[in-house]
């Protein structure tokens, strides 16, 4: 099958100080978040000047798979949208509507399975086909890439990189969003459980063993009453349990995230670290993937194979439809902001 463009899908991001709020606002809607939370998560943005990386290292990323599609002689458009922030995807797709764009692939920025990390992205796509109606693009949502080889080795190559510049011994440590355990439990389709946690686990075991290293697996930007239960254990209270065990340094891998978003910066580049700071212990963060040329190169592949009729991989949908009847059901749960 040919396709006319690519659509890449994110969650967005504020770009200047009055943004922030609304941006804020968006994501939370419906979900009954106290506001002395949004006023926290706030002040975090504004500590930044109010804007969040995330949508300058998507432009980025396009600008990089544009180049590699010409080098490829592949000449399609690629187009922004993002779920809670400008540009809007039901702007965005109605702009390839108006541009005569007819079959076009979604590149969502989420290597991972679950509600949050898949099947809320297919409800992005059928929210945007609905809002712009009759002579909307065909929508095909490429598939997840947790267990893609170049996502894998630019990870692999980060984590290596960040552990030259601790201490012999210092500990390799895997974190990613946490999400409530209840929507862990419903993350995969029926008859499956778990799917999110078991894929950054498998994603942390592959890259730690091209460096024969140990590893932990640790959780990050939890939100929420604290009597519900979230994966665990925390980033932060895993580095003072390595201190209190003597590690002489941490080596810090994001998996769970493809950008340097104010998740990244924050809850790693400013608390884990300046925790480690405090305790004395040697920290060092290893980088994200966009801005890597196999992270391009791996986007470039994945609309190869769907051009030339192969999938790999989990988490492909057509058209807004979910991967699997009843996969991934969203479990109600505090906002993740």
């Amino acid at each position: 099958m040919t396709y006319d463009a690519l659509l890449v899908l994110s969650f967005g991001g504020p770009e200047h100080p009055d943004h922030v709020r609304p941006f804020l606002e968006n994501v939370v809607r419906g979900r009954g978040v106290p506001a002395e939370r949004l006023d926290a998560v706030e002040q975090h943005y504004l500590r930044f000047g109010g804007v969040s990386p995330i949508n300058a290292q998507n432009r980025a990323l396009i600008a990089d798979v544009e180049a590699e599609f010409g080098r490829r002689g592949r000449e399609i458009p690629v187009y922004f949208g993002n779920r809670n922030w400008h540009p809007m995807v039901e702007d965005t797709v109605q702009r390839m509507k108006d541009d005569g764009v007819r079959n076009a692939l979604v590149f969502a920025t989420s290597a991972w399975g679950g509600f949050s990390g898949c099947r809320q992205y297919d409800e992005d796509i059928a929210r945007a086909l609905a809002a712009v109606g009759p002579g909307a693009p065909r929508l095909t949502k490429l598939p997840q890439f947790s267990e893609h080889e170049l996502f894998l080795a630019s990870f692999a190559d980060a984590a290596e990189a960040a552990l030259a510049t601790v201490p012999a011994d210092s500990r390799l440590v895997f974190t990613a969003h946490s999400i409530p355990d209840a929507a862990d439990i419903a993350a995969g389709p029926p008859g499956v459980e778990r799917l999110y946690s078991r894929q950054v686990h498998d994603a942390a075991a592959n890259v730690a063993a091209r460096l024969g290293a140990d590893f932990d697996v640790v959780w990050q930007s939890r939100s929420g009453p604290p009597q519900v239960p979230w994966l665990e254990p925390d980033i932060c209270d895993h580095i003072q349990a390595l201190w209190d065990r003597r590690i002489p340094g941490v080596a810090v891998v994001p998996i769970g995230f493809v950008s340097d978003h104010l998740e990244v910066i924050w809850d790693l580049d400013t608390e884990a670290k300046d925790l480690a700071g405090e305790l004395g212990m040697p920290f060092a963060r290893a980088a994200t993937p966009i801005g890597d040329p196999r992270f391009t190169a791996m986007v470039a592949d994945l609309v190869d194979d769907a051009d030339a009729g192969r999938s790999s991989g989990l988490g492909v949908s057509v058209d807004g439809a979910a991967c699997v009847e009843g996969c991934c059901p969203a479990v109600r749960r505090p906002a993740r902001v």
